[in-house]
């Protein structure tokens, strides 16, 4: 603007105002206009790439991939990754790579890289297989086709073999061909398609032989098979032969050959003798001896070789019989057949038999009744005098010619040869002696009158038919550990019960029953007790083996006067018991029990050894105290007999408890002393044994 101000301080007059360009001033802090150009993009496009990269290059790791082969070359199909030298850099995460190299398989591999900086990832191509060819020649260089070929016991064809895959590695080369050794050898395959051609030679597996004989024209017969006529070389697989040279009219030559591969040999010339004559030589009877110029030969019939153009001597002799002697004379090849009929030497035997009607065999040939005389010849001959009912007479007899001999014969019954044959004592395996009874009808239980009676002693009449055996014995520590060796029967009042003749206690009633069984089985008799499941579930009745007595057997045995009659106790009718009687509760164990027998003392305190006290009138020992005793029967009211007789009663069929009969050490009442007490259980007591009884088998 112009001042329009003079010296004077007074305004001027205005000048004409001309207009001028005018231009309002920018806005407050943009004071710059910019306009963006194309070189301002490719700076901010570097500018981000390069902190892109700075940003890869400081969170990527160092990868190195290894891979074998050194050759093989690597590409990254999925991922980003950068290689700087012989190292990729990599972030984190998983990768798929595209492994390839000339003569291995392409591989696709996943790469996993992990957090640590520096790190090494190995891979492996599978080299492709190579390709082998084998070849098979002999000695002479000459092809064999057809021979197999088979690298570690895999067929791959036969030979020419040309280019079969096979994976590279270390293999046992093996070659078969008829007539040829087996050929083996290691090589190595290399694999990566590389061709190999394997060359082998294969050495022939026979050997030529040469034969010859005198005369010429013989068969060579090799293991039975005729392979040519001497003289003739054959090859001969190697291996042992039986060798025959045969030829019409001489006798064949043997001989074994063992045949090395490769080894030729000339065997001697076999000189060949003249042919045997055949003699084939039978005799009636048969079975007669034979020499020949002296010479055993053996029995007829028989057939021998005889040397052409000699006389030869030969001899039949049997005993009994007259020698014959006889003189033949063969030609080469000859077949000639004998038969002798040999003359026997007889002499007059008298037979006389009982009954008078039994019938005489000779050698099992019938010659009538038996009660002849009968020419025997003078050797041993089966002699047998047979009834029916009677057990046959047999036996080997020998007359002797210019004797008078007489055979007196009585045949036994059937009947009276099976009593004879009882047994009225025997042993056991486990040592226990056993006599043989024949029981009687008797009356068990006992009256209402007999004092000391309890309610379950009913009166029933009993019919004992069976004969049976029964221990003298109650079975003993000793006896029983033979089947259960950890068996103890305990102690009583610091006294042992365990010592081996002591009656064994502490068992229950299934224990006797096995025991009898295994003691059955110990000497092949048929089990008593049907046991499944260790636990007695039946009986067989039928059976010889040993078992527990019935109730019936045991009272009988212990009652029994031997006079057809029975006693209150097992010493007799007698109360109190005589001194020696038996081990019972006396004076000794009032300390500890509370029923005693006073003015008795046996001198035991517990069990005794069995045997030490009298035997009953059943030479029996121990019916009447040391040790109760387990028997057969289930325990009934009655032993499930009922008032009507019965036979060989075993008991009732089921029931909770077992019945015991007899007294023990710890018992010293009339009521428990007495043959017809009963008692009944479960369970095994320190007073409570058993004894043995077996029916008389058939």
């Amino acid at each position: 603007m112009q001042d329009n101000h003079n010296n004077t301080g007074q305004y001027d007059a205005p000048d004409s105002i001309t207009p001028v360009d005018f231009s309002p001033p920018p806005p407050p802090g943009r004071g710059f206009n910019w306009r963006p150009r194309w070189y301002h993009a490719v700076v901010i496009v570097g500018l981000t790439l390069a902190a892109v990269a700075a940003w890869f290059v400081l969170t990527a790791r160092s990868v190195f991939i290894e891979v074998t082969p050194m050759t093989a070359s690597i590409e990254v199909v999925d991922g980003f990754a950068v290689r700087v030298g012989p190292r990729y850099l990599m972030r984190q995460g998983n990768y798929q790579l595209q492994l390839s190299a000339e003569g291995y398989y392409d591989n696709q591999a996943e790469l996993s890289v992990g957090a640590a900086q520096a790190q090494t990832h190995p891979f492996a191509l599978t080299p492709l297989p190579g390709l082998v060819s084998v070849n098979a020649r002999d000695a002479l260089g000459e092809e064999l086709p057809g021979a197999r070929v088979l690298l570690d016991g895999v067929d791959l064809g036969t030979s020419p073999l040309i280019d079969a895959e096979v994976p590279p590695g270390t293999y046992e080369l093996q070659v078969h061909r008829e007539r040829y050794l087996p050929y083996r050898e290691q090589v190595e395959i290399e694999g990566r398609q590389v061709e190999q051609a394997l060359n082998v030679t294969l050495a022939p597996a026979w050997a030529d032989i040469s034969f010859a004989s005198q005369p010429a024209g013989a068969e060579i017969i090799v293991n039975g098979e005729v392979l040519g006529v001497t003289p003739a070389s054959l090859q001969l697989l190697q291996g042992a032969y039986d060798v025959t040279i045969k030829r019409s009219g001489y006798k064949a030559w043997q001989d074994d050959l063992l045949v090395e591969a490769g080894v030729a040999r000339q065997l001697p010339a076999v000189a060949l003798e003249a042919a045997d004559g055949l003699v084939f030589i039978r005799s009636t009877p048969g079975n007669a001896n034979v020499t020949i110029n002296g010479q055993y030969r053996g029995q007829t019939p028989l057939e021998v070789s005889l040397p052409p153009g000699q006389e030869h001597e030969i001899r039949l002799f049997r005993t009994g019989f007259d020698t014959a002697v006889r003189r033949v004379r063969t030609s080469a090849e000859e077949e000639r057949d004998m038969t002798v009929a040999l003359d026997p030497i007889t002499n007059p035997v008298t037979i006389v038999a009982e009954p008078a009607d039994a019938q005489l065999y000779v050698n099992g040939e019938l010659k009538g009744n038996a009660n002849q005389t009968v020419e025997l010849i003078a050797a041993s001959q089966r002699i047998e005098i047979r009834r029916d009912g009677y057990v046959p007479y047999a036996t080997n007899f020998t007359s002797r010619p210019g004797l008078d001999q007489e055979i007196r014969v009585r045949l036994k019954t059937e009947e009276q040869a099976r009593l004879e044959a009882i047994e009225p004592v025997i042993t056991s395996a486990a040592g226990q002696t056993l006599h043989l009874f024949y029981p009687y009808e008797f009356t068990m239980g006992s009256s209402r009158r007999e004092p000391g009676r309890r309610a379950n002693e009913t009166l029933r009449d009993v019919a004992m038919v069976k004969p049976f055996y029964l221990s003298l014995h109650p079975v003993t520590n000793e006896q029983f550990r033979r089947f259960r060796a950890d068996h103890a029967s305990g102690t009583l009042q610091g006294q042992s019960l365990d010592r081996p003749n002591q009656p064994v206690v502490q068992v229950e009633w299934q224990d006797a029953a096995l025991y009898a069984n295994w003691l059955s089985a110990q000497e092949s008799l048929t089990p008593f007790y049907i046991v499944e499941d260790s636990t007695v579930t039946g009986i067989n009745a039928d059976a010889n083996g040993y078992r527990l007595p019935t109730e019936a057997e045991w009272e009988w045995a212990a009652r029994a006067d031997g006079q057809d009659s029975v006693t209150r106790f097992a010493w007799g009718d007698d109360w109190p018991p005589p001194a020696g009687s038996g081990n019972f509760a006396d004076e000794s164990t009032s300390n500890f029990l509370g029923q005693i027998l006073r003015g008795y003392n046996d001198g035991v305190q517990g069990t005794a050894n069995v045997g030490e006290f009298a035997a009953n009138a059943q030479g029996l020992f121990d019916m009447a105290g040391n040790v109760s005793e387990w028997v057969h029967d289930y325990y009934g009211a009655v032993s499930g007999l009922s008032s009507v007789k019965v036979t060989d009663p075993l008991g009732p069929e089921d029931g909770t408890y077992r019945t015991i009969k007899g007294s023990s050490w710890a018992h010293g009442s009339m009521t428990e002393l007495r043959a017809s007490y009963r008692d009944f259980g479960e369970e095994g007591r320190n007073d409570l044994g058993f004894r043995l009884a077996r029916y008389l088998g058939e």
